[in-house]
């Protein structure tokens, strides 16, 4: 099977183009919305959930602005010669770094306003994120980016010369590290909503597991995609953060288990 992206405009309305990446990135931001309404509903409180719908559109807001603020300061030196593009966001550019940076913080400062648990919070949206983010690379299908290493395999991805890099112009097909990452954040939903289950009655388990299971991925991603911003020696720089993430993980995972009842 070899993927080859349709192009980038779904269709026109009066002639502004609308594009494959906004309305999945719109789809997948609406669905783990409501998985995290649902989970926070049948695991944590059905009083309290609605806190989810009210504060979402506050909590997806401040998630869009850190994923492309960091988005830009990891390619800075294209920004900084086109500063008007940082406000185009229609075909792509959001890091799930900077969403995950800026969200917390926007989920911490519901959980203060509103007087809830903030590992609650994070463990509905967590589990919301990973159904999100593996709906949401198919964006990067439709744009022909966050591709990986020239390869020959059966599902290879065909990526137009516009969009290789230099030393790969002369390839024409390519590892689909979108597909790759999709199925992985779907797994790791479906291993979330097992460890929901099971660890409900310690909030931030469900968090910290997504925290760590996600860098590993992003790691192993990360190792094969060709279009990774900013390198740090021989690692890019989601790499490294997602070392980071792994080890916050770990210490929450261990902090949390050790405050909770035996």
């Amino acid at each position: 099977m070899v993927f080859t992206s349709p192009g980038e405009v779904a269709f026109n309305i009066f002639s502004m183009p609308v594009y494959f990446y906004g309305l999945i990135m719109a789809f997948a931001v609406f669905t783990g919305c409501m998985t995290a309404y649902f989970l926070f509903k049948i695991f944590y409180s059905r009083e309290q959930a609605g806190i989810i719908i009210d504060y979402s559109p506050f909590i997806i807001f401040s998630g869009i602005i850190g994923a492309r603020l960091y988005y830009c300061l990891v390619n800075l030196d294209y920004y900084i010669q086109f500063p008007l593009q940082i406000l185009n966001i229609r075909q792509g550019g959001l890091s799930v770094h900077g969403m995950l940076f800026i969200g917390v913080c926007a989920i911490l400062y519901t959980a203060w306003r509103k007087n809830i648990s903030f590992w609650k919070l994070f463990d509905v949206f967590c589990c919301g994120a990973a159904i999100g983010q593996s709906i949401g690379r198919w964006g990067n299908f439709f744009n022909s980016e966050a591709f990986g290493l020239p390869t020959t395999l059966p599902w290879k991805l065909y990526i137009p010369p516009s969009q290789r890099p230099d030393e790969f112009i002369q390839y024409e097909y390519f590892h689909p590290t979108f597909l790759y990452e999709s199925i992985l954040d779907f797994v790791i939903f479906i291993l979330l909503i097992v460890i929901l289950r099971k660890n409900s009655h310690t909030p931030g388990v469900t968090a910290c597991a997504y925290l760590f299971l996600y860098s590993f991925v992003r790691i192993f991603i990360e190792a094969i995609r060709v279009d990774s911003a900013l390198d740090v020696g021989s690692l890019h720089i989601a790499q490294i953060v997602s070392v980071f993430l792994m080890i916050v993980a770990l210490i929450f995972y261990f902090l949390l288990n050790k405050k909770s009842p035996s």
